[in-house]
């Protein structure tokens, strides 16, 4: 992906599970995350994007939307997409509780399609653990406990 002078590369994985709309949208996320793309940084027209990557161009309009809508870009027609200022996200009570269960439904069905491929629960944990370590968020919470518990002598 050609975005500006040393610009972070992307790659898809036409073989892999992972939908390909998932797989850009993904990395221009961590890309977005890591501080290697920044407002006010064009990124290609998504014909261009489509033809580097060898994806149809309406795959990468798609990612290019769900970017959007998450607040890391601004689509202008015919003008180009351009990463914007993003707010840090501030999510309700409710709205963490839903992102919860929602993620955990996912890495269920990661461990178990992990382990349906002969696979155990610590190769991954140690895959998981490299991804962090990678993002630079490797540090786990502590365990919290409900209040008023767990703190009794």
């Amino acid at each position: 992906m050609a975005v500006q002078k040393n610009s972070p590369t992307l790659v898809v994985d036409l073989d892999s599970s992972v939908p390909v709309v998932q797989q850009i949208a993904g990395g221009l996320r961590r890309c977005l995350l890591d501080g290697d793309l920044r407002p006010g940084d064009a990124l290609p027209s998504s014909r261009a994007l489509a033809r580097d990557l060898g994806v149809h161009f309406n795959t990468v309009v798609q990612a290019y939307r769900e970017l959007e809508a998450e607040g890391w870009l601004e689509l202008r027609r015919r003008a180009g997409t351009v990463v914007v200022e993003r707010r840090a996200p501030r999510p309700g009570v409710g709205e963490r509780e839903r992102l919860a269960r929602r993620f955990g439904a996912a890495l269920d069905d990661l461990l178990a399609r992990y382990e349906a491929r002969g696979l155990d629960r610590a190769d991954l944990e140690d895959r998981i653990d490299e991804v962090l370590d990678r993002s630079g968020t490797s540090e786990r919470a502590p365990a919290r406990t409900p209040a008023g518990k767990g703190d009794e002598e």
